[in-house]
């Protein structure tokens, strides 16, 4: 296979992969994954999806993966919106089938890196307290709204991983397991 037939060949998971690389980037400095990123991902996604991948229908429902995958967390603030676009974004080139199965990679990456970012800082005892209070919470009030409030209450407080990184790293490793790439 010659150079511009590697390239060419899955060149819309490359696109993908480009733009994850991206926001990582842009979330590790930021704590944040701007709009100006995530809409045109699913906006051209949806198109790519439309013209040249399965349909739109695909692409519609590689959107929605993305988004069910994070918006329960996203909904009691223990995510970002621009990682949950993120994901759409990702689901909307990708369809549903990679995307769950990169989102799995990617939450197994987000729990590592979350365990030694407590065990670098020394703080085990403290987030061990806060994910307690955290379970408790959500058994007891139940309220997405009222969670979320808590949440942000609580988000100085605490230390935060820019989940970006977590869903590039996890997808493009799962994107090379799977010959994706």
């Amino acid at each position: 296979m010659d150079w511009y037939e590697l390239l060419i060949s899955n060149w819309h998971v490359k696109v993908v992969s480009v733009i994850l690389i991206w926001a990582a980037w842009i979330d590790g400095r930021e704590l944040r994954v701007p709009n100006w990123i995530t809409f045109p991902m699913v906006f051209t996604g949806l198109i790519y999806s439309a013209t040249a991948g399965d349909g739109l229908g695909a692409g519609l429902a590689g959107m929605a993966m993305g988004l069910m995958c994070l918006l329960p967390l996203y909904s009691v603030g223990g995510m970002g919106a621009g990682d949950v676009k993120l994901m759409a974004g990702m689901g909307a080139w990708l369809g549903w089938q990679i995307t769950l199965q990169a989102f799995i990679v990617s939450v197994i990456v987000g729990a590592v890196m979350a365990v030694l970012m407590v065990l670098f800082r020394g703080t085990w005892r403290k987030h061990y307290e806060n994910l307690l209070t955290i379970l408790s919470e959500w058994i007891v009030i139940r309220n997405p709204y009222r969670l979320s409030q808590i949440a942000a209450e609580r988000k100085p407080s605490m230390a935060l991983l820019p989940y970006g990184i977590p869903i590039c790293i996890g997808s493009i490793g799962y994107f090379l397991y799977a010959g994706l790439m």
